[in-house]
Parts: structure tokens; C-alpha cells; sequence
């Protein structure tokens, strides 16, 4: 497949095992924007504020989100957390929630209330119960505390850990989310099927460079070389299952994503969050990081949408037909940003102006 020659495509939807969908007016707007970029089920983030740490607050924000947008699957998670104990690992498992996010404290957005240094000693008995309940273990992997040489990154600091948790826990199934360095996608592959990575869509167009510079491509953890980069590419066409799509869309007002002090974390693509890996893909051709022959139908099928569903226990869709996504060049481009209907939100869109493929639903 010639991608760039490519005037029409149709896929099975897209799985986002990673997304922020936030509370309130920000809620609001986002959700009815997953299927705008192609996507079916998404496993939604905790860190709300407050975090979610009980079954009873999962259940509420699912409840609210179907409110908003019932045909989209929405896989909960609580946030790890003191409170987070082997009996609520159980009552999660029987009241269908699907795995517990771990953040280091305070590495990213609303991760005050993260764990420590020591986290693989204190919650034990939590991932104990969790590979016995058979609920997933996602990862901010980066390490919370000082860095043990200025030549690594946080994430890279982080690895170790994995191969820790992995060897105490061969069963627990874990995802190390939004992998940003080559050195990670390593770290997944020395790791049994147990492990996977997820890979964001703008973590194949971004740069440490443009994260210093734009604040809408300021985010967490940083993107790095161009070297980790195009590794990261590389991962998402070679047909390994250990690695699917999570897109890390984070929305955050875009007044806050303009002020002259603190910017928040966080890169907002879910609107365009199919469409922006496949653009991704035609860049990395244009710079012969990829070869034509490296992007085909069944590989770009296989990372958005069947590894991410096999890694989850979630239905394959090859087995039930429509609905599909179709992709057609209509010299559409992405919006500087997206508002609420009284104009009271606004939130600021990646990589805007772009050329991308109009996205529709084929049912």
C-alpha cells in the first residue's frame, strides 16, 4: 500500500486505551469528540479531582459518560491510592472494572495523590490481588523521585521498575503507557505477554524541541529525540501485539494552555486521534524512516484497534461485522481548537492545519 496515494480507507474502529475525559464543562465537550476521531471503546483515566479510588465514583463517572455518548465502551480504572486495598481489587473485579492506574506522585496532571518511590513494597498485596482478579496494571512510568544520573530520563529511571514488578508478578497483566523512548519499547519487549506498551499519536510527530517551545505539545512524559521517535514508528508497523494504541488525549482549557505560568501537561487529539497516527506514518515516509511497504492495511488494523482489544479480553471485531471507519481525502485540516456551544470552553487542538483524512462511520 502506497499511502500516499491512498484516496479511501475503511477500518474496524479504533480501540484509545488511554484517554482523559475529564469532569463538568471540559466532559462535555470531549466526550462526544471520541468517535469524531474514529474510536469505539476507550479506557478512561482516574486522576479526576477528587481521584477515583471507589468502585461507587467509577460506576458514577461510566453512568455520566454514557449520558453523554451511550454507543462508545468505556473501560474504567481507579487510581492507586492508600485506600486501594485486596478486598476493593475483588469488589472492582465483580463489579466490572477493568484495572488500576499507577501514578508517581506528582510527576504529571492531578498526580498529588500518586505513590511513592517504594511503591512496588507498599502495594504488594494490591498487585497480588490484582494478578489473581485478572484486572490490568497501567503505568505512568516515570520515576518519582531524584533522578539517578542526568543522562536518563524519568521514563528511562522508571524502567527498572518494570522489570522488577514483572518478575514478582509474571501473571499481572501491566501497560506501560504513552512510551516515549526507545529504550521503553526494549523494556516492554524483555518483558513476558503479560507486558505491554501503549504509543500516543503525537508522540510520533513530536520532539523534545517542540515540547519546549509549543504549549500545546507540552506534555508528559516529554517527547524525546528523533532517534526515540522513530523507533516509536517503527513499533506501530512492525506487527508486534505487545504494542497498541493509547492516545494520551488530555484536554485542558487552552487559557491555560497560554498563560505565562505554570502549563499544564497534556496534548489534545482526540478528535483527529486515528487520523493523526496516519498522518504521522506519511511524514515518517516523506523523511525515509519508513519504507512504503512498511504501512499496510493489516498492521495499521492490528495497532489501532486488534491488539489493544486481545491485550483487554475485549470481543474481536473480525468476528462482527460493521460498524467500520472510513478515512477519504477531502482536503479537510485540523481546527485550531474546538468550543463548547456558548463558547465558554475552548480547548486548543495538536498539530492544527494540518492536512488529515476526513473520518465517517460506515454502519
Amino acid at each position: 500500500m502506497r499511502l500516499r496515494d491512498v484516496q479511501r480507507l475503511e477500518f474496524p474502529p479504533s480501540a484509545d486505551m488511554h484517554v482523559h475525559l475529564r469532569q463538568d464543562q471540559v466532559m462535555e465537550l470531549v466526550v462526544p469528540q471520541i468517535l469524531k476521531g474514529g474510536v469505539d471503546t476507550v479506557f478512561v483515566m482516574p486522576n479526576l479531582q477528587p481521584p477515583i479510588t471507589r468502585i461507587a465514583q467509577a460506576l458514577e463517572y461510566q453512568s455520566r459518560l454514557r449520558s453523554i455518548e451511550p454507543t462508545v465502551n468505556y473501560l474504567m480504572s481507579l487510581y492507586l491510592h492508600p485506600s486501594i486495598t485486596p478486598e476493593v481489587i475483588a469488589e472492582a473485579a465483580a463489579a466490572g472494572i477493568t484495572g488500576v492506574k499507577m501514578y508517581p506522585q506528582g510527576v504529571t496532571t492531578n498526580s498529588e495523590s500518586g505513590v511513592p518511590a517504594d511503591f512496588l513494597n507498599a502495594y504488594s498485596p494490591v498487585f497480588a490481588a490484582m494478578e489473581h482478579h485478572d484486572l490490568v496494571l497501567n503505568l505512568h512510568g516515570e520515576w518519582p523521585g531524584p533522578l539517578p544520573s542526568h543522562d536518563i530520563s524519568l521514563e528511562e529511571a522508571f524502567l527498572p521498575e518494570l522489570k522488577k514488578l514483572h518478575q514478582k508478578f509474571p501473571r499481572l497483566r501491566c501497560v506501560l503507557e504513552h512510551c516515549s523512548t526507545a529504550a521503553a519499547l526494549d523494556a516492554v519487549r524483555a518483558c513476558g505477554p503479560s507486558v505491554a506498551g501503549t504509543i500516543t499519536a503525537h508522540h510520533l510527530y513530536l520532539t523534545g524541541d517542540h515540547s519546549q517551545t509549543d504549549p500545546l505539545a507540552f506534555c508528559k512524559p516529554i517527547p524525546k529525540k528523533p532517534s526515540d521517535r522513530d523507533a516509536l514508528i517503527k513499533a506501530v508497523c512492525s506487527g508486534d501485539p505487545k504494542f497498541f494504541f493509547g492516545s494520551d488525549s488530555a484536554p485542558h482549557p487552552l487559557a491555560s494552555k497560554q498563560s505565562r505560568q505554570a502549563v499544564p501537561a497534556g496534548v489534545f487529539t482526540q478528535p483527529f486521534a486515528t487520523q493523526l497516527v496516519i498522518l504521522a506514518l506519511e511524514e515518517a515516509i516523506e523523511r525515509g524512516v519508513l519504507g512504503e511497504d512498511e504501512v499496510t492495511q493489516d498492521r495499521l488494523e492490528q495497532f489501532l484497534s486488534r491488539s489493544g482489544r486481545l491485550f483487554y479480553k475485549l470481543p474481536d471485531l473480525a468476528t462482527e461485522g460493521p460498524p467500520k471507519i472510513v478515512l477519504e481525502r477531502k482536503g479537510e485540516t485540523i481546527p485550531p481548537s474546538i468550543k463548547s456551544a456558548d463558547g465558554t470552553v475552548e480547548i486548543g487542538l495538536s498539530k492544527s492545519t494540518a492536512p488529515v483524512f476526513s473520518l465517517s462511520w460506515l454502519t
